[in-house]
């Protein structure tokens, strides 16, 4: 018996072309639809819907096509109706560790490049300049560094600070004081984090909860040469509050891997110490691969009747 899988997500679709799928006869289908019919039509009938960040799995698509299975290409599903294919039984996966050394180790790129100034230096330099700065620049030793969200990239981003002296805080609700104690991170309320935190660095998913989270009251807490990095979700942040920060003085800079809007017709600002990336973050060879391969691990477990180890749990709930 033959098996579809629809997939929408390009960085995957040669790896997952050449997948073995667990001996099972199965076709990948890549999909290009701009307009959610399309996306519906093209989907019907699919053992599997295989989808990467920007296409919304709503609550009309979930209904009108009916996927066996959706998984998402990637660790956050805000894109996806979950509470929608709950109620219709349609198992949703993802792939939550395909990502975590490189995503932290954007996180550390953006902090060290806003911190040192590196962007306006670099312009500085190409201009035909060669001076300092009159921004001034403390060692990062000094610094504290807090993380809004606790999870396994913001633990990996915490190891790879491990090196650089900094006092490590954090902010999450769901994690464990053991776990961040491990790590020589102390867990703190969130206006607590702001008021001491020299560096904000953003891990959180996009859900009701942290949606706009990091406001104006968050800047106007921090100290005037602070860093917000944003490598979660754009939607965390408060992009005109950012920006307003950034223009008054409230904050020194910014590192920037995620937006609301992706990608967007304009930036938020265009301040000189703010660095943007487009959502590269998840990037490396080796990550497509990893990726790859748990996609396949999903679809292959739910075509032998047993539960993806990836299945994603009651915390991604969106209604």
């Amino acid at each position: 018996m033959g098996y579809r899988v629809v997939s929408t997500d390009a960085k995957t679709a040669d790896v997952l072309a050449d997948a073995g799928w667990g001996g099972h006869e199965v076709t990948v289908e890549i999909l290009d639809a701009a307009r959610e019919a399309d996306l519906a039509s093209g989907v019907a009938g699919a053992t599997a819907l295989v989808v990467d960040a920007g296409t919304q799995v709503t609550e009309p698509l979930l209904r009108e096509a009916n996927p066996g299975l959706v998984v998402r290409a990637g660790i956050g599903v805000d894109n996806i109706d979950i509470a929608t294919a709950r109620e219709l039984e349609i198992p949703v996966a993802n792939a939550p560790e395909y990502c975590l050394e490189e995503v932290a180790t954007q996180s550390l790129s953006l902090l060290l490049s806003t911190w040192r100034q590196l962007r306006p230096y670099d312009e500085q330099v190409r201009a035909g300049g060669w001076a300092r700065r009159e921004q001034p620049i403390r060692r990062l030793s000094t610094a504290t560094v807090g993380m809004v969200s606790f999870g396994k990239i913001a633990q990996r981003f915490a190891d790879l600070l491990s090196g650089f002296d900094c006092e490590l805080l954090a902010y999450d609700p769901y994690v464990d004081e053991s776990v961040a104690a491990a790590r020589d991170v102390d867990l703190v309320a969130f206006d607590q984090l702001c008021r001491e935190s020299d560096v904000l660095s953003v891990h959180a998913p996009l859900t009701p909860e942290t949606e706009g989270l990091v406001d104006g009251t968050a800047f106007s807490a921090m100290p005037d040469d602070g860093i917000v990095v944003n490598t979660g979700r754009g939607g965390v942040v408060d992009e005109e509050a950012l920006a307003g920060a950034l223009d008054a003085g409230d904050i020194g800079g910014a590192g920037l891997d995620v937006l609301s809007a992706e990608p967007p017709e304009t930036l938020p600002t265009d301040h000189p110490n703010v660095v943007y990336t487009p959502h590269a973050g998840w990037y490396s060879e080796q990550a497509i691969q990893e990726c790859a391969a748990t996609i396949a691990d999903a679809v292959v477990a739910f075509l032998d009747g047993e539960t993806p180890e990836t299945l994603v749990d009651d915390s991604w709930m969106s209604g």
